[in-house]
């Protein structure tokens, strides 16, 4: 570690402990921004970066709601508005049990690079709670997400800070969230994304993370003047973005084999087609179910159980050319990494947020692989988002053809920045410090623009 890297690390160690995925997350940020540093110490004078390690604003709040039950509930609400400098403060809002104040932190301030990127007039948010909507009625829910709002509508709006959803956050809780805060605010605006198309939402926004990585690892493909055409994909997660991975891997004539959930996962060896995933998507959208009742069905498959006592993920020690991990952060461990790389996996595209620890991201560096990062790859889903924006200021909606189209141009422009920036500054090829440098310079020239504020 470098002098810089580790004076910017232990300032933020000090003054942020207990926080590993948001120490991970500046981490690997800084260590691509030292390049810049060298070039432009302007920014080091500006204390540009001191600046974007701390949140503009945080919002912390009690969540009380009465179960089917009869019975009160308490749980904690965040927001983390953490950079305003290009716009609005935007981001998706996670209910997950294991959500907390450090892992809100590391998705805001990835957040604020992702939506750099993508050429819209976003700032970077979060927030969420601990929550899990798992196992809950339509009514628990409906409850959590009315009180949680009740709170939260204080902070938001549509030119202050419009939340989206995440993992727990699907269509279903938008709406109660999103009916709460008209009731309590008397105006019909685009404060949320991810709305039903009834009420403003945008076609494409379901579909918007997964299609996007699979456009980004088309377009790195298309460095080496390859396609997707005939490759074998592995795909973590049966979510949202999963199930649109697979989709987009099938129009563009790729094959995934696998999906999973916390309960463990199915490989498909003969590959995922388009009644299977369908059947899939019923599962896991209209039944709720585990992923394993998809072997009920197709007896080709296998399903494998999580086992605690490993440390590697089976799910990614298979056969294949691409991978797209599309479940949460660090899913992929450094054994998992040199697993894809002994199954002759040349192409990463990450679907989920930061889902490769350090140790398998250098792995798939040092291997000159084609390795999309979270902040690039995945940012096709708040790109969606920033249209479904623009839709709302305009109260018009746009075509299907014309929001896929949007965002395959912008996934292809968020590529070019990352592939000429990292050209510029030395490292051809390296998405990674492409991604970092290319969204750091938008928001800090901005942040420089705007005074000390």
């Amino acid at each position: 570690m470098s002098d810089f890297v580790q004076e910017v690390m232990e300032k933020v160690k000090a003054k942020n402990p207990a926080q590993p995925e948001f120490h991970q997350a500046v981490e690997e940020v800084i260590q691509s921004l030292e390049l810049v540093m060298e070039r432009h110490p302007e920014y080091r004078k500006e204390k540009i970066i001191d600046r974007m390690v701390e949140p503009e604003r945080v919002v912390i709040f009690r969540v009380p709601w009465l179960d089917d039950h009869h019975e009160i509930q308490v749980n904690r609400g965040f927001r983390i508005e953490m950079n305003s400098a290009i716009g609005p403060y935007k981001g998706g809002l996670r209910f997950h049990s294991s959500v907390n104040f450090g892992i809100l932190k590391f998705l805001a301030f990835e957040q604020v690079f992702k939506n750099s990127l993508t050429t819209l007039p976003m700032g970077g948010g979060k927030g969420g709670s601990d929550f899990d909507p798992k196992g809950k009625s339509k009514n628990e829910v409906m409850r959590f997400c009315q009180s949680f709002m009740s709170e939260l509508y204080r902070h938001i709006g549509p030119n202050t800070d419009v939340p989206a959803g995440d993992i727990g956050v699907g269509g279903r809780e938008i709406g109660f969230l999103f009916g709460q805060y008209k009731k309590l605010s008397n105006e019909f605006t685009g404060v949320l994304t991810g709305k039903g198309l009834n009420w403003g939402g945008s076609l494409i926004r379901p579909e918007a993370t997964g299609y996007g990585a699979v456009y980004f690892a088309a377009e790195m493909l298309s460095t080496r003047k390859e396609s997707l055409k005939g490759k074998t994909c592995l795909v973590s997660g049966s979510g949202n973005v999963a199930q649109y991975t697979v989709e987009k891997i099938l129009d563009l004539g790729g094959k995934a084999v696998t999906l999973s959930d916390s309960s463990g996962y199915i490989y498909d060896e003969k590959g995922i087609d388009r009644d299977k995933l369908e059947y899939a998507m019923e599962l896991k959208n209209v039944k709720r179910e585990r992923i394993s009742e998809y072997v009920k069905k197709y007896k080709e498959a296998v399903y494998i159980p999580v086992d605690p006592s490993l440390d590697y993920n089976p799910l990614w020690d298979h056969k294949a050319e691409c991978a797209f991990p599309s479940a949460t952060q660090n899913e992929i461990n450094e054994k998992d990494a040199q697993n894809l790389l002994n199954n002759g996996v040349y192409v990463v595209s990450e679907g989920a947020n930061m889902p490769t620890v350090q140790e398998g991201v250098k792995l798939f560096i040092d291997k000159g692989i084609l390795y999309g990062p979270g902040k690039a790859a995945n940012a096709g889903g708040v790109a969606v988002s920033g249209l479904e924006m623009s839709q709302n200021s305009m109260r018009l909606p746009w075509t299907r053809e014309e929001v896929d189209n949007r965002l395959q141009m912008i996934m292809k422009d968020i590529h070019q920045t990352c592939w000429d920036v990292a050209e510029k500054y030395g490292t051809k090829g390296n998405y990674i410090n492409g991604a970092n440098i290319g969204g750091f310079l938008k928001v800090a020239d901005a942040m420089i623009d705007q005074g000390l504020v």
